[in-house]
């Protein structure tokens, strides 16, 4: 095992990386990614890989530019991470809501192979103002 899959190292690689999503930061974040990285939101339907990560994700960014996430469980292994989080935007009818989640990510020579999201933005919950 390459030393950069271990639990520990892992677990401060995903810390960092999590910083990345909350900047917006869509360089820092591919960084993180192998080349052929696959990003698959279940609850979304969505689906992309390689080259086309990054501009999903800036995406991601324009149509939620106060998209912020709040980490509350992870579990580090070698070569895998599940970490569990809350998010909170602002929906189209301008309404602050959040909604929880979970990402499994597989890693391999220090990169995420795999980001696989399942949340329940379907069922986001209202904040109060």
């Amino acid at each position: 095992m390459d030393e950069r899959d271990s639990a520990d190292a892992l677990q401060q690689a995903i810390g960092r990386y999590n910083d990345a999503w909350n900047a917006h930061d869509v360089e820092t974040i591919l960084s993180y990614h192998a080349p052929d990285m696959v990003f698959e939101n279940y609850t979304a339907g969505d689906r992309v890989e390689g080259d086309a990560v990054g501009p999903h994700i800036a995406g991601i960014f324009e149509r939620n530019p106060d998209l912020q996430f709040t980490g509350r469980r992870l579990y580090a292994r070698d070569g895998l991470v599940v970490s569990e989080w809350t998010a909170t935007a602002t929906n189209s009818a301008g309404q602050r809501i959040e909604w929880d989640g979970i990402d499994v990510f597989p890693f391999e020579n220090g990169l995420i192979l795999r980001k696989d999201v399942y949340s329940s933005l379907h069922n986001a919950r209202l904040l109060d103002d």
